[in-house]
């Protein structure tokens, strides 16, 4: 039984679980993950980086995106501030003592945040909902925090008194005059534990801003592409997609779930948007690839797809882009 939500059944929920329509699946099972875990060839992560954090403005009348790191992302839009999957704990895991280790640096620390308007959740994974986090968030902002079906249930038991307001894809929340933010199908899944697979829905983001569209594509699969395009179709191409494109490797076991850099460009020119913007590497080690092999797996995509690479940068924590119409 559902541990999180219980409603009508739709073409992506069957009564019990969500599910990716027409998709492959994304359970695995237990020989599976051994397969993986005992086989597999994870590389070593030992590379470091400098971080430069830098102190946004409390506010940009037109719109900049800045990455805090893996996929925790300020929004800067018409006056409003907005965090997507924020994630400021040193572990992507349900304890401290334990789970993905932190490589970088926050590339805005918490104490420098502008007065945050809106939270954005995609999903319950501990890389993306992080109790800690939000709970900093919630006392020191009371921020709106608006994410998928049943993913009020996980915030409500992690981060006790936290509003929060959950919509089905398709479902659009305004912010502002002017400025709205729309729940988008993702190829994904979610769990918090060994017991709620797909309880709860995961999502990307489609902003309408005075300035253009940001899509924020979340954890997702490439599949068929239909969401990519329905970017397009629905809202116009935006001025700006925030595409994970690493946590990749071994593809027999991530393709259902996570696109790999040549998939990130194919969702790009999917959905027509004028800049790419790569998230989801480096903070985290998640899966099999190199620390560094996202943003080389990146350029060469954008070669051959003959894409100008600075259409499609991997952002670093710190790293900010900002649009004037």
């Amino acid at each position: 039984m559902n541990r999180y939500y219980q409603g009508p059944a739709s073409d992506h929920f069957d009564g019990d679980r969500f599910f990716n329509p027409g998709q492959p699946t994304t359970d695995r099972s237990l020989r599976e993950l051994l397969r993986w875990r005992l086989l597999g060839r994870r590389a070593r992560w030992t590379t470091t980086a400098p971080v430069r954090p830098i102190t946004p403005e409390a506010a940009v009348a037109g719109l900049a995106v800045t990455l805090v790191g893996h996929a925790s992302v300020l929004i800067q839009a018409a006056g409003r501030n907005i965090l997507l999957d924020p994630v400021w704990s040193r572990r992507a895991s349900p304890v401290a003592f334990a789970g993905p280790v932190r490589w970088d640096e926050p590339g805005i620390a918490f104490a420098d945040l502008p007065p945050i308007d809106a939270v954005l959740v995609s999903h319950n994974h501990y890389d993306h909902l992080d109790a800690d986090t939000l709970g900093q968030l919630w006392r020191a902002h009371r921020p709106r925090v608006i994410a998928p079906l049943g993913n009020d249930a996980v915030i409500a038991r992690a981060v006790p008194g936290c509003t929060v307001e959950t919509g089905d894809w398709g479902d659009r929340f305004e912010l502002a005059p002017g400025l709205s933010v729309t729940l988008h199908p993702a190829y994904h899944w979610s769990a918090r534990g060994t017991r709620d697979r797909r309880h709860a829905l995961w999502c990307g983001f489609v902003l309408e801003t005075p300035s253009g569209v940001v899509y924020a594509a979340g954890d997702t699969a490439y599949g068929d592409g239909a969401p990519f395009r329905l970017v397009r179709e629905r809202f116009g191409p935006p001025v700006a997609a925030i595409l994970p494109i690493g946590a990749y490797e071994p593809r027999w076991f991530m393709r259902a779930q996570h696109v790999d850099p040549g998939e990130a460009v194919r969702i790009l020119l999917d959905c027509d948007a004028a800049q790419g913007l790569g998230m989801h590497w480096g903070t985290f080690c998640l899966t099999d690839e190199a620390r560094f092999d996202p943003p080389d797996a990146l350029l060469e995509a954008c070669r051959r797809h003959a894409l100008d690479p600075a259409r499609f940068r991997a952002l670093r924590p710190g790293d900010r882009w900002a649009y004037t119409p």
